[in-house]
């Protein structure tokens, strides 16, 4: 039987992390370890907890989660965090994942989003919401209007056509968004050798990170928006 998923909740509102902790313990398969109402609790019930998933706010009086997060992608490597918040806002994503967030989610989501996302930033993904994936495309779109064109030929970079017919179908299903195992079981494959292919592309890709994987499956057309 697999372990469960050991959270850490951040949030300043008692009421909040009341009600998450019991919508994730009722669905099995999630344990709420610590719980924390600023950052600077956060990265104290962190380092002393060891969560899988840090659901981290942002907004919150004193550490807010934005440096809560840069501390603990330094201080707590193998901790994934993924941002919960009120913010549907471009500037706030952006920061939160350079700060060293793989998801992002908001508290407008369904309570099903918040279970799916955990299990994806658990597996190493990166997880976000239809809309956020699109400031990812305008942000890349931007990006390649700022470089020069000789600079910005597609010739210069790997494309689809390094890839194996099997890791097409790797990072088609990334780019759908499913996680590790859902991935092995859609091909009949273990989430060990899924993982390995996942390691493959982005090597062969010139790729350090699940966000640049994304902006590559919406270059390519894999992620229609």
């Amino acid at each position: 039987m697999a372990a469960n998923i050991q959270i850490l909740l951040v949030d300043d509102h008692d009421i909040v992390r009341t009600g998450l902790k019991s919508f994730l313990e009722s669905q099995g398969g999630f344990e709420v370890v610590a719980e924390a109402s600023d950052g600077a609790e956060a990265v104290e019930k962190a380092l002393e907890s060891q969560p899988d998933v840090i659901v981290m706010d942002i907004t919150m009086p004193g550490t807010d989660g934005m440096e809560a997060t840069r501390q603990l992608n330094t201080r707590c490597p193998n901790c994934r965090i993924l941002a919960l918040t009120v913010h549907e806002d471009k500037q706030y994503f952006f920061e939160m994942m350079k700060a060293g967030a793989t998801g992002y989610l908001t508290k407008q989501s369904v309570a099903e989003e918040l279970v799916a996302a955990i299990e994806a930033v658990k597996d190493g993904q990166v997880y976000l919401q239809p809309t956020l994936a699109g400031w990812l495309l305008d942000d890349y779109r931007r990006l390649v209007d700022q470089v020069p064109e000789n600079l910005a030929d597609e010739s210069l970079s790997p494309g689809l056509e390094v890839l194996t017919a099997r890791e097409l179908q790797v990072l088609e299903l990334v780019a759908a968004g499913l996680t590790t195992p859902q991935i092995a079981a859609e091909l009949a494959l273990s989430p060990k050798t899924i993982s390995r292919h996942r390691e493959r592309i982005m090597n062969k890709l010139n790729m350090h990170s699940s966000v640049e994987l994304i902006k590559f499956a919406i270059k390519t057309g894999l992620i229609e928006l």
